[in-house]
């Protein structure tokens, strides 16, 4: 796989760690198949800065408002972008009639279906993968898979958008927002340009450069991101903040307005429905 796919097994590592727990905030039992031997070495290669705990809580935010999301807006169809070794299709509670897409790198989909191939294929729910590199036209393959651009959709964006030059950020985060119909929801996260200059994480940083998948973007300002890309931003949480900490973050969050400290961010967004937008 390319160098920026093996991050995928990073983090499946750190859902196995968390899976292990007696106290564990989630149960995936496919995150030590698909993490591999590497996944763990490159976990403990970047360890450090609160990374374990973290990936924790961006799993379990994340798995928390997908549920809550498809059960509660009726949303049938959802996509994750760069997918990596995601196992909520197989993990988490789908009502029947979803269809879960997953995009990433052909390398990437190939291996995690061998990985994959014995483990059965949960009913009620529908899996499809799509090869597509996500700095290209993506949204014609989707298209192809069973995709409907006219219905509502819920676009997972997680662990991405650090490895993107700014204006293929901007320019993914619009594209989202223009192929979505009303009453779709993004969700995701996304890192302050402080945590990319920390001088603590620099043995990180070096680390990621030269395995060939640095980190190229951060902003201070998620909310003014996702609103100039045409999102209405639901909420915006830092770990440790309430909705955003499950017990797992050991550090004290600084206020939003003390400057220059790293920080990540988890988001709710949302396309409001016609009757939404006329009521507000």
């Amino acid at each position: 796989m390319e160098a920026v796919s093996r991050t995928a097994q990073w983090t499946a590592a750190a859902r196995a760690l968390e899976t292990e727990r007696e106290d564990r905030l989630f149960a995936d039992p496919y995150a030590r198949t698909v993490a591999d031997e590497i996944g763990f070495e490159l976990l403990e290669r970047y360890a450090g800065g609160g990374t374990v705990p973290f990936l924790a809580i961006r799993t379990t935010y994340l798995d928390r408002a997908i549920v809550d999301t498809v059960r509660e807006r009726g949303i049938r169809q959802v996509v994750f972008l760069a997918a990596g070794m995601d196992t909520r299709f197989f993990r988490l509670p789908w009502p029947d009639g979803v269809t879960v897409y997953e995009l990433d790198r052909p390398a990437l989909l190939e291996a995690k279906a061998e990985m994959l191939a014995r483990e059965p294929r949960p009913a009620g729910r529908d899996r499809v993968t799509v090869p597509v590199d996500l700095t290209q036209d993506w949204t014609g393959p989707l298209k192809e898979a069973g995709w409907k651009s006219e219905e509502p959709v819920l676009w997972v964006v997680e662990g991405l958008l650090f490895f993107l030059p700014e204006q293929a950020v901007r320019t993914l985060i619009s594209t989202l927002s223009a192929h979505a119909a009303p009453g779709s929801v993004l969700l995701g996260d996304v890192i302050s340009q402080a945590a990319l200059d920390n001088p603590l994480a620099r043995g990180f940083m070096k680390a990621l450069d030269e395995d060939g998948n640095p980190w190229l973007f951060g902003t201070e300002e998620p909310e003014q991101l996702l609103a100039d890309c045409g999102w209405a931003v639901r909420e915006v949480r830092q770990p440790g903040e309430d909705g955003a900490d499950f017990g797992r973050w050991p550090y004290p969050v600084p206020a939003r307005s003390v400057p220059r400290v790293p920080r990540s961010f988890l988001f709710t967004c949302d396309l409001p429905t016609y009757e939404e937008e006329k009521a507000a």
